[in-house]
């Protein structure tokens, strides 16, 4: 048996989610191979921590160390590296294959794991929902289809996929049921993006670092899971349907990003989310684009309206005429995700706002440092708030720039964690069918097929 210092030596690229999650199917009690390192990409402020050693288990006494992933050529160089994992998601098809190039430059192999190998198989039937970029709608969806299922008298559990940027060993199994939750585990605004909606209607959440811990703990709570995808990710778990959404707002995305391209190819049902804000053109690119590359797939077409709330706040119940607006959009879906606006942009515009400004001669330097980052943005802010010292730097940026009121489209209460010198409208927007081509037959189909317990909601 090869001793831990002759293993073959491997380096998993992650951005502090689906890397752990291989990790700890494939690696962590492999003891053919050798793990040296995490690298680190997309999210600020993982790199320079330890994935910890109760995590990484026995084969790693002393954790295993997170670097940047500019350095991968040095660890490589350091180690004899023999494989490069690349584990993270929502990457152009091209920057995946540079980064292969580097990793082949030093003479290492370049491995994508697939889902057969990174899925895990639930005790309960599990409906997933993914899409091909961040931010297609895949969140309301995914409230959408527990509130249907909610209605059918099931308990329902959902499995997030990670964002565990803070304490690993405190977020290796989370469940979050009331706002208190959130609180105790110091989310981050990026996490209570996705978890607070959820508890607000009253589902039962759970996420973290180790998912086979997670899922057991989610299968003994609910009748059904839904896995709410992140990113453009396949799912940590087997699904018996799988959603996957596309966006008309960015046709073309369809095939241009790995893994949505693959995802979209693994789809039971495609989603065409957004209809009521895309050209006729779009959405039929799209749709033709679906059809083509999976056409086993049902589509289905699904509307995002968005409701701007709380005008009677700025003494006007009808609109922004006149108004100067700094708009605070979603953080992933403008930043990795690529979209120049959002939901807030457009509730804003629809609202006769008078003018959109440009928050970034006012940015805290760590704002500033998302801008020079992300260059296609302009007249909006992202919500970022990863570290105490980020969201500090929001605060900042939105009280120094010159505004009569805001509009926030991101799905928290920035009000609860923040002081804002500025009212604060916000832009909210759910799933909604569309008429001609509705979700909830297919839904209501799959489920018939299905034997699962009823029972009154509580």
């Amino acid at each position: 048996m090869q001793t831990q210092s002759s293993r073959p030596k491997v380096v998993i690229m992650g951005a502090a989610g689906r890397d752990f999650h291989n990790f700890n199917l494939v690696y962590r009690d492999n003891p053919q191979q050798e793990v040296v390192a995490f690298t680190a990409a997309q999210i600020s402020g993982i790199a320079g921590r330890h994935y910890p050693p109760s995590l990484a288990g026995p084969l790693y006494p002393t954790g295993i160390p997170i670097v940047e992933e500019s350095e991968l050529e040095q660890l490589c160089d350091a180690h004899n590296v023999d494989q490069v994992v690349f584990a993270y998601s929502d990457i152009p098809h091209a920057q995946v294959m540079h980064l292969a190039s580097r990793a082949l430059a030093t003479g290492a192999n370049f491995v994508l794991l697939g889902p057969r190998q990174t899925m895990l198989k639930a005790k309960v039937p599990v409906i997933a929902v993914s899409a091909v970029r961040t931010g297609c709608g895949k969140s309301q969806t995914t409230r959408w289809i527990a509130k249907q299922l909610r209605q059918k008298g099931l308990k329902v559990a959902v499995v997030r996929h990670p964002m565990p940027y803070g304490d690993l060993e405190k977020q290796a199994v989370q469940q979050f049921v009331t706002l208190a939750d959130l609180q105790a585990a110091q989310c981050t605004v990026e996490e209570r993006e996705e978890y607070e909606p959820h508890i607000a209607m009253g589902n039962a959440v759970f996420a973290g670092v180790d998912y086979a811990r997670i899922v057991e703990l989610a299968e003994k709570a609910a009748d059904i899971i839904v896995w709410d995808g992140g990113n453009n990710d396949f799912p940590f778990l087997r699904p018996d349907l799988h959603l996957v959404l596309v966006d008309p707002l960015r046709a073309g995305h369809e095939t241009s990003h790995h893994p949505g391209e693959a995802v979209l190819r693994m789809a039971d049902i495609v989603v065409v989310a957004k209809v009521d804000a895309a050209s006729a053109t779009d959405i039929q690119q799209v749709e033709a684009i679906a059809k083509k590359i999976n056409p086993r797939a049902q589509i289905v077409r699904a509307k995002s309206p968005i409701q701007l709330e709380n005008l009677e706040a700025i003494g006007n119940p009808l609109n922004l005429a006149g108004l100067d607006v700094l708009v605070i959009e979603d953080g992933p879906t403008t930043t990795h995700g690529g979209m120049a606006y959002g939901a807030g942009c457009i509730a804003a515009t629809k609202a006769h706002a008078g003018h959109l400004v440009d928050p970034r001669p006012y940015a805290a330097p760590q704002i500033a440092e998302v801008y020079a980052q992300y260059p296609h943005l302009e007249s909006v802010l992202p919500a970022m708030g990863y570290s105490a010292g980020q969201l500090a730097a929001l605060q900042h940026t939105i009280n120094a720039t010159p505004a009569d009121v805001v509009v926030s489209a991101t799905p928290i209460d920035l009000t609860a964690l923040i002081d804002v010198n500025k009212p604060i409208l916000r832009a909210r927007y759910e799933f909604a069918e569309d008429t001609t081509t509705p979700l909830s037959d297919y839904l209501h189909s799959f489920l018939a097929n299905l034997s699962l317990p009823t029972r009154a909601e509580a």
